[in-house]
């Protein structure tokens, strides 16, 4: 029975993380419920195993549709997977609930201008930043992808706002680039927990097969349906990771 549920989180979550990211938000809840007699890293190594895969299914399905600037998503991909593998190397001297405040201000600060402004990400528009990309991509790319190594929730919608606001790109091309650098970052982490032997196999494997299905599904209707879907997906993701920031600080304050 346990894992028919894990299985249908991991295919809700594998339908939500290719349209907005957030996949997270839905598949790592039930793991820790339904495995709390079980090592920690164990279960993030087969919520990590999972998630990937699905990931990197919805980036290929975008990679075939969507046009993806490799000039700039390259450069950002080596950005991202460097200051992520610093980021984890940084854990034992940064306290990552630190950025738990930080995060959940900027968050609230992304769902208010993304709702109030009905024409972002709709269509692709050109930015200052879109005429010398370069500078702005290894930034961003190296900050998110820093902050993704050392703490990681709320990742992929963070990449999608920076490259809809800072480079002009629709939610549709955001999200398509959002799952590249997303699997780059996390298949160093996955490499850690292979080698490891962190990984619970009875479970990855079947919620890896559902992950993958989500992921079809997600990319499939985002493609089909278009930015305005992605960016009401986004809006719900955003929501989502605001009220777990809130309840975390709240739970850490009592």
């Amino acid at each position: 029975m346990s894992l028919f549920i894990l299985c249908a989180f991991a295919l809700l979550a594998g339908f939500i993380d290719a349209v907005a990211g957030g996949g997270g938000l839905i598949q790592l809840p039930p793991l820790l419920i339904l495995q709390k007699d079980v090592a920690p890293a164990l279960v993030l190594g087969t919520n990590k195993f999972a998630a990937v895969t699905g990931t990197a299914t919805a980036a290929v399905n975008y990679n075939r549709r969507v046009k993806v600037n490799w000039r700039i998503i390259g450069p950002g991909m080596l950005s991202a997977a460097l200051c992520s593998w610093l980021g984890a190397r940084a854990v034992s001297l940064i306290r990552p609930e630190l950025f738990r405040p930080i995060m959940l201000l900027l968050i609230i600060a992304m769902a208010i201008y993304t709702f109030k402004r009905k024409d972002f990400g709709s269509t692709a528009r050109e930015t200052k930043a879109s005429v010398r990309p370069m500078p702005y991509v290894l930034g961003f790319c190296g900050l998110i992808g820093f902050y993704d190594g050392i703490f990681g929730p709320g990742t992929g919608s963070l990449l999608m706002f920076a490259f809809v606001g800072i480079l002009g790109f629709d939610f549709l091309q955001a999200s398509a680039s959002t799952k590249i650098i997303n699997v780059t970052t996390n298949v160093a982490a996955l490499v850690q927990f292979l080698s490891a032997g962190q990984i619970i196999w009875h479970l990855a494997l079947p919620m890896a097969v559902c992950n993958i299905v989500g992921g079809i599904i997600g990319s499939r209707m985002a493609l089909a349906k278009g930015s305005k879907f992605v960016r009401v997906i986004f809006l719900v993701v955003v929501v989502g990771v605001i009220l777990r920031y809130g309840y975390d600080i709240v739970q850490s304050m009592l």
